[in-house]
Parts: structure tokens; C-alpha cells; sequence
């Protein structure tokens, strides 16, 4: 049986087990290229099957049109930190979720734990990589947005991973986590629970 899928069902059981008195909000937290859409999808799907129905938001969902995502330069670290993302509109979205008390909404992106949108969550899960790892991967998943490779890293480089570094300084939320899903390799992922 491949590791990932036992490390998944741990996970699964895991948040099965969350009852918030409502329909329950996970937030899966991580750096660009970690795996988290990956992860958020595996774990819709296995709470489904434990009769937990889901539904699934992206913060990618919630991007602030071009002019405000740049007005601090195109490849501005602060901008993408603090800018890229409508963080008020999706936390209103997020909290007008209704459903029954065993549907679970399940979201992923970057900077989950910040300060605007931390007391969403009933449970989180940070999503590690190893940050060269991550920025290899999401540089050749965006590559259709640019118009080369060595463009992309440019970004990642420059731009990306300068804020999940501030994020992850910032936030420590590989420490909040109740759960850190080790991912550097995707076979072989470790989990960690953190949940008190």
C-alpha cells in the first residue's frame, strides 16, 4: 500500500472527527508549489466518503484585479504578500457558507493564517515543502501564464518566495497548524499533528 495513501486516511480520520456545532471550515495553508490543491482536493474526496459532504474554495479564486495586485511594482514581495489577494471578500464567503453540521468547507492557499483570516479555521493543515522543491514545481506549473521557464523562476525568486518567507517568519504557521503535511517528496509525505 503506497505511503501516501496511508498518511491520507490518517489525515482523513483526523478531520472526520472535527465537529464545530456547524458546517466546519478547514483551511489547508502552504507555500506556492507545496501541494496544497492536491491535498484540499484528497481531502474533500476522503471526508466525503466518511459522510462528511464537501465544499471546495480556493483563495486563487479571490485575486484583486492587476491593477492592485502590482500597484507596488509587478514583482514586489510586499505586493504579493499584501496585495495580491481579496482576503475581505473571501473571509465574507467563507462565513456565509451554510450547511449542515456535517458538511465541511475545504480551502486552500497561501497565507491562510494570516492575521485577517486566522479565526476562520476549525482546523488547519500547513502544507511543507522544502522551499527550492515548492518553487520548482510551481514554476513549471505557471509556466503557461509566462513566456519562458527562466521567466518563472525570475518570479519565484525574486518575487514568491520573498513573501512566503515573511509569511512564514511573520506567522510561524507551520507551528499554529493543528497539522503540518510534510510534502517535499509527494510519495512519501509525513504527518504531523499539532492539534490541542
Amino acid at each position: 500500500m503506497p505511503l501516501r495513501y496511508i498518511v491520507l486516511e490518517e489525515l482523513g480520520d483526523a478531520l472526520a472527527q472535527l465537529a464545530a456545532g456547524r458546517l466546519t471550515r478547514i483551511g489547508i495553508d502552504g507555500v506556492d508549489g507545496a501541494g496544497k490543491t492536491l491535498l484540499a482536493e484528497e481531502v474533500a474526496q476522503l471526508l466525503t466518503t466518511r459522510g462528511r459532504p464537501c465544499l471546495r474554495v480556493s483563495l486563487d479564486q479571490f485575486e484583486r484585479p492587476i491593477e492592485g495586485r502590482y500597484a507596488r511594482g509587478e514583482y514586489s514581495p510586499d505586493g504579493y504578500y499584501l496585495d495580491t489577494f481579496d482576503l475581505g471578500r473571501f473571509r465574507a464567503l467563507v462565513l456565509s457558507v451554510e450547511g449542515p453540521s456535517e458538511a465541511v468547507i475545504v480551502c486552500d492557499g497561501v497565507f491562510l493564517q494570516r492575521a485577517e483570516l486566522a479565526d476562520l479555521w476549525d482546523a488547519t493543515v500547513f502544507v511543507e515543502a522544502d522551499l527550492d522543491v515548492a518553487a520548482q514545481r510551481g514554476a513549471e506549473r505557471n509556466l503557461v501564464w509566462f513566456d519562458s521557464l527562466d521567466e518563472t523562476h525570475e518570479r519565484y525568486r525574486v518575487k514568491y518566495m520573498p513573501a512566503q518567507r515573511r509569511y512564514i517568519e511573520e506567522q510561524r504557521p507551520h507551528e499554529r497548524a493543528d497539522f503540518v503535511f510534510r510534502n517535499t517528496d509527494l510519495q512519501q509525505p509525513e504527518l504531523i499533528t499539532q492539534r490541542r
